[in-house]
């Protein structure tokens, strides 16, 4: 950082655009167009089909990562456009967003995107860095045409007019340089947090399959085959019912409004949601939502996407209203329900189906849902385990916070340093991130 804080008298001006605010004296501010061109070669005729794609996270991508299902045919590559290494691609409806990234490869653009390539005052890289830039992409929302702000497409003749920083050529090489270095040292921290965050929720959900499937000592117990062919061995003295033996459906309507708490069921837990928002996302009224009780279990039967999707359930602490898009379940019986919301959280459902005989479905009935096998240990063993899983679990949980709350000020930090190093800022104003900062340096 050396070259942008050595120099403690350097002057400012006021650069007259909001985004920028002040910047360096010497530098200039010039439109987008005589600092970058759009690129417009197209694939006409077909020069490559090799389709690149964009995403929020990984920047441009070869489409064949994207995960998207389906060939583009030959005639759909002659209408896209050709990209270059080092060039900025961008999301004409999605930039606001973030949806833009620098090249690494040559390839077919959809017709959506544009690529942009330096002019001979310009540094690429440092330009893709101002694109990063959450203020810079919030500038560009009134440029756009179309009903929703954050889809509308951003003409290239708009976008052509957007004012950006000139600094010497010289400068924007430095800066580019200093922030590559400084952003892979962040980026290696990021990856290494969420990788820790990774392994803590497999441990978890491993942890919990072990207790609920083996008991909390399992070395000290005979063992017999379940019958159920993903679960395996099971504690001898433990029983197998269908899951209609402990539970029945709840089925009671909000016919009348009485009930206003409303109620969601969001990773595994039951949370409140606001229903004063006027962002019409919600009904004009919840006639005919159901209530739900305290230590009912909610199932969410819609998140089937892959064989990796297990049971969503959430735990009802607080009578409420829910949609009718769940299944509540309630106990008819004298169980320990924690121990159960474990034992279904953790389901291979994709295999209950199988066994069903229906193959993957989108979503079921209670009717459906109410053969599945459930274990049953003795209710002491119940309330052990449940006991033991509460503890380790929100052990887990607050190490997972923590992750995320570093991963959350990280980013933040990396936004933050672009910002203020592409502005050319004398001073950095990283207090409330300090600690990294001076690990960064």
């Amino acid at each position: 950082m050396v070259f942008l804080m050595s120099n403690k008298n350097m002057e400012f001006k006021d650069s007259r655009i909001p985004w920028i605010g002040q910047i360096p004296k010497h530098w200039e501010i010039k439109r987008l167009k005589f600092i970058l061109n759009e690129r417009k070669e197209n694939n006409k005729p077909v020069k490559t089909d090799f389709i690149l794609s964009l995403t929020n996270e990984k920047g441009v991508i070869p489409y064949s990562e994207k995960g998207a299902h389906g060939n583009i045919s030959k005639d759909d590559i002659t209408g896209y456009k050709l990209a270059y290494p080092n060039d900025i691609i961008l999301n004409s409806m999605n930039v606001v967003i973030g949806s833009v990234g620098l090249s690494s490869y040559f390839g077919a653009i959809s017709p959506v995107y544009y690529a942009l390539y330096s002019k001979e005052n310009s540094n690429i890289k440092f330009y893709n860095y101002i694109f990063q830039t959450s203020v810079f992409q919030n500038s560009l929302k009134g440029l756009g045409n179309g009903i929703l702000e954050i889809r509308m497409r951003i003409p290239m003749s708009n976008l052509n007019n957007a004012f950006l920083p000139l600094p010497p050529l010289n400068e924007q090489e430095k800066i580019a340089e200093f922030l590559d270095k400084k952003c892979e040292i962040i980026d290696k921290r990021l990856n290494n947090l969420e990788r820790k965050i990774k392994s803590l929720k497999e441990y978890k959900k491993s942890l919990i399959s072990e207790c609920v499937t083996k008991g909390l000592n399992p070395k000290n117990m005979e063992f017999k085959d379940s019958g159920i062919s993903w679960i395996g061995q099971i504690p001898k003295h433990w029983e197998i019912r269908p899951l209609y033996f402990y539970f029945n459906e709840r089925k009671n309507k909000n016919l009348f409004e009485n009930e206003k708490n409303l109620l969601s069921l969001s990773y595994g837990k039951i949370i409140r949601k606001n229903i004063e928002t006027k962002d019409g996302l919600l009904p004009e009224n919840f006639n005919g939502y159901n209530i739900i009780e305290k230590d009912d279990i909610v199932f969410r039967l819609t998140d089937l996407q892959n064989d990796k999707v297990s049971l969503r359930t959430g735990l009802v602490k607080e009578k409420g209203i829910i949609t009718s898009a769940y299944v509540t379940i309630k106990p008819k019986q004298k169980i320990c329900i924690e121990f159960y919301h474990y034992l279904l959280h953790c389901y291979d459902l994709i295999k209950v189906f199988y066994n069903f005989g229906n193959g993957v479905r989108q979503s079921l009935t209670y009717k459906e849902l109410s053969k599945m096998k459930i274990l049953v240990p003795p209710l002491n063993e119940q309330k052990e385990i449940a006991e033991f899983l509460d503890k380790k679990c929100e052990k887990i949980d607050r190490l997972n916070e923590n992750y995320t709350k570093q991963i959350t000020a990280l980013k933040e930090y990396k936004k933050s340093l672009i910002y203020e190093c592409v502005t050319g800022k004398k001073r950095f104003k990283f207090a409330i991130i300090s600690k990294i900062k001076k690990e960064l340096e």
